[in-house]
């Protein structure tokens, strides 16, 4: 729980307040029966984090570089659009979807923004989730409610990525309203769902970051050390991951003159090492569910491209060409969540 909590005694009162019903020995009120029906620990737990995360001054500030930043990629795109429109080089085609990846070079887009600075909402959400319960001894109390320890770390995940989901979704939608009454082209139901889909990959984009920073918050007691974790991992995949390949691309590249399967076989192990990346993987997925014109994230040969016929893919295809790259970024998520659930449930509270 934050600060915030921690100084007003009224969220603390009515939690206990709720969930003590749920240990009333014997015969029940009619106020408890009716109380146990309506509130169970889990959501009351959800609920309390949720209003915590909309009240901190972190996530404020937070939210307010995110949103600066997506104002910038909307003036860029918008730039970009009209610049085209008026030279006559953009498709008209899916035209709504290149506010999220268009831009006139000044700036980064929509994607891009929310594939750097994503990440920072998850880890800010979560590097403190237990261990600062530990600190301030609010953990074995709270457990000694009638509450599960499973309950406990689903519902501070579920909060989170709840508080995320509506972020994200209401900055996407914002970015489609604000391109509606700029640019005055409406979008066709196609371009909606794509959005949708992306904004869905987003939120499982930083629902990973999310729960690496909570596994971080189980395994060190001081939130700086969290924090700091949770953020050198980031830099490393942002920054210096594909640095790295770079240095192993060239070390291991093949003479130009070796035959197509040597190169076709060091292409698909380096595509392979760029695939370890999550941030790799939410660039492809969001390139192909915002750019119809995506065919392939892998080698083509020229066979296959001789008689390829030059359209944008529908909607269902492009699903199917980015499933296993929003699989992979599930499985992460799943097993940072289960190693913090796993690790969570073998450690020793004690009441301070």
């Amino acid at each position: 729980m934050s600060e915030t909590t921690a100084n007003r005694g009224g969220y603390w009162k009515r939690l206990t307040e709720q969930l003590s019903v749920l240990r009333i020995p014997g015969p029940k009120s009619e106020f408890a029966k009716r109380e146990l029906g309506t509130v169970s620990p889990f959501w009351a737990i959800v609920r309390k984090e949720f209003g915590d995360h909309m009240r901190s001054w972190r996530f404020g500030i937070l939210l307010g570089i995110i949103v600066l930043a997506c104002i910038g990629s909307i003036y860029a795109a918008v730039t970009a659009i009209q610049a085209g429109t008026q030279s006559q080089q953009t498709d008209d085609s899916f035209l709504f979807l290149r506010m999220f990846t268009a831009s006139d070079g000044s700036l980064p887009t929509f994607v891009t923004f929310v594939s750097f600075l994503g990440p920072l909402m998850g880890i800010a959400l979560g590097f403190d989730a237990v261990n600062s319960e530990r600190n301030k001894g609010t953990l074995s109390r709270l457990l000694s409610q009638p509450i599960y320890r499973g309950d406990f770390i689903l519902a501070k995940f579920a909060a989170a990525l709840l508080l995320i989901a509506v972020v994200l979704y209401s900055l996407g939608f914002s970015v489609m309203g604000l391109g509606l009454v700029i640019i005055g082209y409406p979008p066709t139901p196609e371009e909606v769902l794509r959005v949708s889909l992306f904004l869905l990959v987003a939120v499982i984009y930083v629902g990973f970051w999310l729960n690496l920073s909570i596994l971080f918050s189980i395994c060190f007691r001081q939130g700086a050390t969290s924090a700091l974790s949770g953020i050198a991992l980031w830099l490393f995949f942002s920054v210096f991951y594909s640095m790295i390949t770079g240095l192993i691309d060239k070390a291991t590249a093949p003479a130009d003159a070796s035959a197509f399967t040597v190169l076709l076989r060091h292409y698909n192990l380096m595509l392979l090492l760029d695939r370890l990346s999550p941030a790799f993987l939410f660039s492809e997925a969001t390139s192909t569910l915002l750019m119809p014109s995506v065919r392939t994230l892998g080698p083509l040969t020229t066979e296959q491209v001789a008689m390829a016929i030059a359209s944008p893919l529908p909607l269902l295809q492009s699903v199917l060409l980015s499933w296993p790259q929003l699989v992979g970024l599930l499985a992460a998520t799943m097993i940072c969540f289960g190693l913090s659930y796993a690790l969570f449930m073998r450690q020793e509270i004690r009441s301070r």
